[in-house]
């Protein structure tokens, strides 16, 4: 903060206004004041400790903590997924409840700060913007690895390779089947079958009630793909509509791939015999 202002005067003079203080905020925040226990009970986020710890930083230029607290805020956003709106009207009602602490200190100190005014104002507003770039940032950084992260574990729960011996493995196939799933299924159904040296998949598909063409196509290649890798592909739990379809167009397994009624007949052939 510019030398024409006594920073440990000024902080005193919050502190020693701190009810004050903090009613001006609430005031100034509308939406967010209603939102506060909700907010410390979701993401044990305290917004009004985190405010005065921001003026601080603020007044007392301590830039290195500010950036600290900007990143460990964004963090915390991202991660309890609080609305942004929220964040940002608060930052806002801080920089307008400091402006105003700043004029009564003013009015109280015989206009200290009018020489240099325009000093002033340049720093503050400098450390809150510096403040939302920084959290803005992060938060949009943090939100992007925990989406990834999200995706990943989709992914792995989309395609549950179960190896039930050291050779063989059941993979259950639930719900929808599209594309982009199979496209998924393709990828870990072989780098599996590589990595545990899978010599027998049982493929379950007792799960899905229907599959577009183009994925019945593309499972079928799958397959393929298992049996240029020396595993043989155990189908079963076919239904009646998908073999109808396959039927249909014309569609073949892969002469090595093997089929079964249901799960269980290929668990007692495969595992009892």
């Amino acid at each position: 903060m510019d030398s024409s202002l006594d920073i440990y005067k000024l902080m005193k003079f919050i502190e020693e206004n701190n009810e004050d203080f903090e009613d001006s905020l609430l005031n100034e925040a509308s939406n967010v004041k209603d939102k506060i226990e909700e907010i410390l009970m979701v993401g044990n986020i305290d917004l009004i400790n985190n405010a005065r710890k921001l003026v601080r930083y603020i007044i007392e230029g301590e830039e290195q903590e500010l950036q600290s607290f900007a990143k460990q805020e964004g963090i915390a956003w991202a991660t309890h997924e609080i609305p942004l709106t929220f964040k940002l009207e608060w930052v806002q009602a801080i920089r307008r409840t400091l402006w105003k602490f700043l004029q009564g200190y003013n009015e109280i100190t015989n206009h200290v700060i009018n020489e240099d005014f325009f000093s002033v104002e340049k720093q503050i507003n400098n450390q809150v913007d510096r403040f939302l770039n920084v959290f803005f940032i992060t938060y949009s950084q943090y939100k992007d690895s925990l989406i990834m992260a999200q995706r990943e574990l989709v992914e792995n729960l989309s395609v549950p390779i179960i190896p039930i011996t050291p050779t063989i493995c059941i993979l259950p196939l639930i719900g929808a089947v599209d594309l982009y799933r199979t496209n998924i299924l393709e990828e870990k159904v072989l780098i599996e079958i590589g990595k545990l040296r899978i010599q027998t998949l049982i493929m379950d598909l007792s799960g899905i009630m229907e599959m577009e063409t183009e994925v019945i196509d593309h499972l079928m290649k799958i397959i393929d793909g298992t049996s240029l890798m020396g595993c043989t592909t155990v189908i079963t739990g076919l239904r009646a509509e998908v073999a109808s379809n396959m039927i249909r167009l014309g569609m073949r397994l892969n002469e090595k791939a093997q089929t079964l009624g249901t799960l269980q007949q290929a668990l007692n052939k495969y595992l009892i015999n």
